[in-house]
């Protein structure tokens, strides 16, 4: 079948780790704009033949950067790119959120195929287990990264930058995502009416599985195959963050990891050399968000985004799910992966198919808003291992809040790629209102019980339902109340909400 010159074809890829090593000091340690470089480099090098991922670095019109959370740049694509020896035209970086490598891979291979791009260069790294290092080191000694000068160009601006909370959440303690998806996790176990120490065995059951994965990963941080009674037995390497996941069953971003893509054309793939063996071509994508405020989502244990955003994608590539080959769904945390397993329409125990290439956020490492740029490098030697295979990639922003899909190959899409935004569909569906200003009598939707770095409960967070279908927000303090949500299912409970948080749960 002959091709159209313009498909996008992703031709290069590259993952690099610097891993913890007590003979090198913290400060000669590399920074994330140095792991993006040479990630960019390895993925030069898996282009082809000497000399072929050079000639396509030089002729990148742009150059997209996942925004590094580790260090503040003003742009860093301009520090990549000088450490580089390159000039592309357009200098570009992510906003927050773990959908970005695959939304922006997807906008990349329409700016290709539209004629509004030839090469370009994708790539993120985080630096975090360094800088949390040197923050706690004796001495603490003082990184020597690069910082830029006032004045400095500003990057362009890929995706939504947008508050992913209320006020009212916030006051709340909804302030960070170790807190919220402990929430998606005891609505899960509400909702299948399962005991808290059944559903603690399951979610370490489906974790172990992805910690397997891992071990097998040449790229992933970690590779220890952990035992399902490892990731759910609180200890004191192991302690509660969040109930109910302990410290192994949240996202691990204590690495330094980088990782990179090139896209570009098939006749500028052709161009430069690439062999035909290293394409996999992008099939089709869709992006969607969910209602955007926790207080306004219909309930708190699905998402029809991710529903809506892979019907479409499978649509658009005439695929179903049953012709995936393999997959990888955004893994922050166990919630994550179920309620975007049963969104797609997939089992989370196919031996046959297991819900990671990488291993996930909490074992392969979870490197801020970069971590699908590795799943997609991962899938793309999964690909070409087997001709004509497709792949499933999912990304996810905030709390469970941006969703992005995109479906991959190794065999050209037969009607070229497309992409889709059902989100007019997904704002249609039904919502609830908040109740911020709810007092008194509630029922108990969802929570969590939120622990200090000794272990011990201090807060719960609690949603809240009224009479009427609003949702509020509450918090508990109170040590046996704390005590008894993690013993006895707390959902369902009727509770009395006062005007400043204040919750007493019967």
């Amino acid at each position: 079948m002959a091709l159209d010159p313009r498909t996008p074809v992703l031709v290069g890829v590259g993952q690099v780790a610097e891993r913890p090593d007590d003979g090198v000091a913290l400060t000669d340690r590399p920074e994330p704009v140095e792991l993006m470089a040479r990630a960019l480099l390895a993925a030069a090098r898996d282009c082809g033949p000497a000399g072929t991922g050079r000639r396509l670095l030089e002729r990148a019109g742009s150059l997209r950067v996942m925004l590094p959370l580790s260090w503040q740049y003003v742009n860093p694509a301009l520090l990549v790119a000088d450490k580089l020896s390159i000039a592309p035209p357009e200098m570009a970086c992510s906003t927050i959120g773990g959908n970005s490598p695959q939304t922006i891979a997807a906008s990349t291979a329409l700016a290709i195929a539209g004629g509004e791009l030839d090469v370009a260069l994708l790539t993120g790294a985080e630096c975090t287990y360094t800088r949390v290092a040197a923050r706690r080191h004796a001495e603490r000694p003082v990184l020597p990264w690069t910082t830029q000068p006032p004045g400095t160009p500003e990057a362009v601006l890929l995706g939504t930058d947008r508050d992913p909370v209320t006020e009212t959440e916030r006051a709340r303690g909804l302030d960070r995502p170790l807190r919220v998806f402990p929430l998606f996790e005891t609505a899960l176990r509400a909702a299948a009416a399962e005991s808290i120490e059944a559903h603690q065995v399951k979610v370490s059951e489906l974790w172990a599985r992805f910690s397997q994965v891992a071990a097998t990963n040449p790229h992933a941080w970690s590779h220890t195959a952990y035992r399902p009674e490892d990731l759910r037995t609180v200890g004191n390497d192991n302690r509660m963050i969040a109930f109910p996941y302990p410290k192994r069953m949240n996202a691990n971003d204590r690495v330094d990891l980088g990782a990179a893509l090139i896209m570009c054309s098939l006749a500028e793939a052709r161009r430069a050399g690439v062999p035909d063996e290293q394409l996999v071509f992008p099939v089709a994508a869709a992006d969607a968000h969910d209602h955007w405020f926790l207080s306004h989502r219909d309930d708190l244990c699905s998402s029809p985004a991710i529903a809506a955003a892979a019907r479409h994608a499978f649509a658009a590539a005439g695929r179903t799910v049953d012709d995936v080959d393999h997959v990888d769904l955004y893994s922050c945390f166990p919630s994550a992966v179920q309620m975007g397993a049963e969104a797609i329409g997939l089992p989370v125990d196919d031996p046959r198919r297991p819900l990671t290439v990488t291993g996930g956020l909490g074992f392969a490492g979870g490197p801020g808003n970069n971590y699908v740029t590795h799943a997609l490098a991962t899938m793309t030697e999964r690909l070409r291992s087997e001709p004509g295979s497709l792949g499933l990639v999912t990304g996810l922003g905030w709390y469970a809040t941006k969703h992005a899909v995109g479906l991959w190959s190794s065999a050209p899409p037969p009607g070229g790629f497309r992409h889709v935004e059902p989100q007019a569909e997904v704002d249609a569906l039904p919502q609830r209102a908040p109740g911020s200003d709810v007092e008194g009598d509630v029922t108990v939707e969802t929570y969590t019980v939120v622990h200090d770095r000794d272990g011990r409960p201090e807060l719960a967070i609690v949603a809240l339902l009224s009479g009427d279908g609003r949702r509020a927000w509450g918090n508990v303090t109170d040590a046996d109340t704390l005590q008894g949500l993690m013993g006895e299912e707390g959902c369902g409970r009727k509770a009395r909400l006062h005007g400043d948080g204040r919750t007493d749960i019967r």
